[in-house]
């Protein structure tokens, strides 16, 4: 900063000796003459003005004042003869010309501007100020954090504020604007481990965020929890459900051991811990104990993990779930190159399911409600539900985990989808649970499934595959020596994993049952006597012949069951299923199977057989007399009957088992060699049955025929598919005929391979 130089006053030169006056000649006085040019004149009345003298007093020399002398002047050494100095803008100490403040005041604004960062920081800083739960005690104060508590006394010499029931403390000084009852947030002064007792002090911070401190006792897996009952434990983990009761809230918490209850109490039928919500990573502090025959932590204390220990939490349960879910490494019950083929994918769709048990998810199981579907749904069931208990506490666990429904047509239909959406969303929002994994047994491969696992797939929901239903044309396909290892199909795109034998080079001969029932025994090997029958029974009841299924035959006699016997368990299975209709029918359809109330089951069979044949009888007796039987051009036997007007209506076999009882009607008389097609038809839909020689002769395929019909009537609103030898398809009535007449131009035009 410049300013005037102290030494000259700013003027730029300082005295620095004295001389005498030139002007004077040292006698102070002028003379009274003054020489002009070479004249002296008289005396300078300009002077005498000047010094106001009179004519006869001596006038004063005007350069020296009278003095005789004058100062001899030099630049001022301190400024340079500028008259003007450089000096600190805080001290005022000389400094360089480039700069504004010496280095001692520089070194205080740093120290001042440091302090003034810190305080800005201090203000806009979130402090953590830790509340106490209910464990804690003097053991677990840090004299570095702060504390929030409540004022619960106050005196002339301070307020005593308590952070918990077991920890207390007075803060001194003055607290007149205190009253009882009042949150403060304090810093501990002094702990006095001694007397019990710590001194506090107030702490006032604008920002900061309230963080639980737990007991500090080691953490407990939850398969220990049987050997601590009696003490206060702590436990990480995730939340899987949350159930609030008329009492407590129970929390169903797993970490990479187990699950367990949790059950928190602050009033009767009131939230616990409404802070905490599904999926939350947290701890746990309580006491074991056993309620209703299971163990249970009573909660003194609940809180959500830090992002980094919730990071660390679900990592090391990931991996120990992993490790849990990978299934056993069994053989399969037959011996069969497609399912050796398949292997890989049965053994990811066991991982799946097993996975989706120890996550906490229901698995909701989707099959048709015919023979093989029930059997693949049964078989499934009766690997899962063991596995449900052992995971779960709850004694409902298997009501609560596992829901099996059986589906009308032989795909994933809207109507179906829209009610496992609304039931999956309504228990995430009234019980806390988890959306489900589903999987779907006999149905799912088709096209016709597509628009259904589209919606199930905008809510992320994990979907399992496991048909044997010709899922179309494959998009690729890998192929070694001659034999497919792995295909795409269109379904794919909206399946996590699919099971199905023509992604191998199979075919539908290997049904759903047997696929389902090989992945049941590899997810639960323990279940394999009680179900290696059922894959013989979905075989006969869908009519497949392979080697398989002679294996599988052969595998069910060893438990004492004929051929004749499984027929009938299968015709009776589907009898049952028309009355059960959207029920899975569990206690029934076990006894009807042999997988459970055993001695039960030859009364059941032979009470439901006998209905059985009574009332196929009844209609076959309608439905016989009207058949249009006619050999094609091209040699197929065709065979034309309309189930709507010559067969019983809503009553069992409904239009689809009557035309396939019409059809084993023809095929006994003309024999199972012969090219034979059979169609049943109503208003609005047709039923295909077909023998093997049709489509071995002349490539016939129920999907060719509606994919071909969606071509050739568009108008119709076509759509259906099936089995090659089994299929439906549905049309606008008032197209009806129509379609009929061009499907069977269509088989007409079928020629010889």
């Amino acid at each position: 900063m410049k300013t005037k130089c102290p030494k000259c006053k700013g003027i730029g030169s300082v005295v620095v000796d004295h001389k005498e006056c030139d002007a004077c000649g040292g006698t102070g006085y002028e003379d009274d003459l003054f020489d002009v040019g070479s004249h002296f004149k008289g005396v300078n009345s300009k002077a005498r003005d000047k010094f106001d003298l009179g004519g006869d007093e001596d006038i004063p020399c005007e350069v020296c004042n009278g003095k005789g002398q004058v100062e001899v002047f030099e630049d001022c050494p301190y400024c340079n003869g500028t008259g003007q100095i450089n000096v600190c803008r805080d001290c005022g100490a000389l400094i360089g010309e480039e700069e504004d403040v010496c280095s001692d005041c520089m070194e205080k604004r740093k120290v001042e501007k440091m302090k003034h960062d810190e305080y800005v920081a201090r203000q806009n800083q979130v402090r953590d100020v830790y509340v106490l739960d209910a464990m804690c005690n003097m053991r677990d104060m840090d004299k570095d954090k702060l504390y929030k508590g409540k004022i619960t006394r106050v005196e002339r010499y301070g307020a005593f504020v308590t952070l918990n029931n077991n920890v207390w403390g007075l803060m001194r000084g003055d607290v007149s604007d205190y009253k009882v009852g009042d949150d403060v947030i304090v810093f501990i002064t002094a702990i006095k481990s001694r007397e019990n007792k710590i001194d506090l002090a107030p702490a006032y911070v604008d920002k900061y965020r309230l963080i639980r401190l737990t007991k500090s006792i080691p953490r407990t897996l939850i398969n220990q929890l049987d050997e601590k009952k009696g003490k206060i434990v702590r436990i990480d983990g995730e939340v899987q459900q949350i159930q609030q009761t008329s009492g407590p809230t129970i929390f169903i918490i797993s970490d990479e051991s187990g699950t367990t209850e949790i059950a928190a109490f602050d009033k009767a039928g009131e939230r616990s811990y409404p802070e905490i919500e599904l999926g939350d990573a947290v701890q746990v502090v309580g006491e074991v104990n056993e309620h209703s025959g299971k163990t249970q932590i009573e909660s003194s204390s609940m809180a959500k993990l830090s992002e980094e220990n919730t990071k660390k939490l679900h990592a090391l349960i990931d991996k120990a779930l992993n490790k849990r879910a990978e299934p056993a490494d069994v053989d399969f019950l037959v011996k069969s190159d497609v399912l050796n083929r398949l292997k890989p994918k049965m053994r990811e769709a066991a991982r799946r399911i097993r996975r989706a048990i120890l996550d906490g998810r229901t698995i909701l199981l989707r099959h048709h409600n015919d023979a093989d579907g029930i059997c693949a749904g049964v078989a499934m069931e009766k690997a899962l539900v063991p596995l449900i208990e052992e995971i779960n506490p709850s004694n409902d666990a298997q009501y609560y985990y596992f829901k099996r429904s059986p589906s009308k047509a032989p795909f994933y239909e809207l109507e179906d989808v829209v009610k496992d959406l609304s039931f999956a969303l309504e228990d995430q929002e009234r019980h806390g649970q988890k959306l489900p994994l589903i999987v779907l047994l006999d149905n799912g491969s088709t096209e016709e499934d597509i628009v259904a696992l589209m919606q199930a797939k905008i809510y992320d929901i994990e979907v399992v595959v496991i048909d044997h239903h010709s899922p179309g044309e494959l998009l690729s396909k890998d192929v070694e020596d001659g034999e497919i290892y792995g295909a795409t199909v269109a379904v794919d795109e909206y399946v996590d994993c699919h099971v199905n034998p023509y992604l191998v080079g199979g075919d539908s001969q290997l049904t759903a049952g047997a696929l389902a029932t090989e992945v049941a025994h590899i997810i639960n090997p323990s279940v394999k006597d009680l179900i290696k029958h059922l894959p013989a029974v979905a075989a006969l009841g869908d009519r497949a012949e392979c080697g398989e299924v002679y294996q599988y035959l052969q595998l069910a006699s060893e438990k004492g069951f004929t051929k004749e016997h499984l027929a009938k368990i299968a015709e009776c299975v589907d009898f049952e299923a028309y009355f059960l209709r959207f029920m899975n029918g569990r206690g029934i359809m076990d006894t009807i199977l042999a997988v459970d109330n055993i001695d039960k089951h030859q009364k059941m069979i032979d009470a439901l057989y006998k209905e059985y044949q009574k009332r196929i009888d009844t209609q076959l007796k309608a439905a016989l007399p009207n058949i249009k039987r006619t050999q094609l051009e091209n040699g197929i036997y065709f065979n034309l009957i309309d189930v709507e007007k010559y067969a019983h209506k809503f009553t069992f076999p409904a239009p689809g088992k009557t035309c396939g009882f019409v059809h084993d009607h023809v095929i006994k008389e003309l024999g199972e060699d012969k090219p034979i097609v059979t169609l049943g038809h109503g208003p609005d839909f047709g039923v295909f049955r077909a023998t093997d020689a049709v489509n071995e002769e002349f490539g016939f395929n129920v999907n060719d025929i509606v994919a071909t019909m969606i071509e050739r009537v568009p108008s119709a609103g076509i759509d259906g598919g099936g089995h090659e030898c089994a299929g439906s398809i549905k049309y606008i009535e008032g197209l009806g005929e129509e379609v009929l007449y061009k499907v069977v131009e269509e088989i007409q035009s079928l020629s010889k391979k």
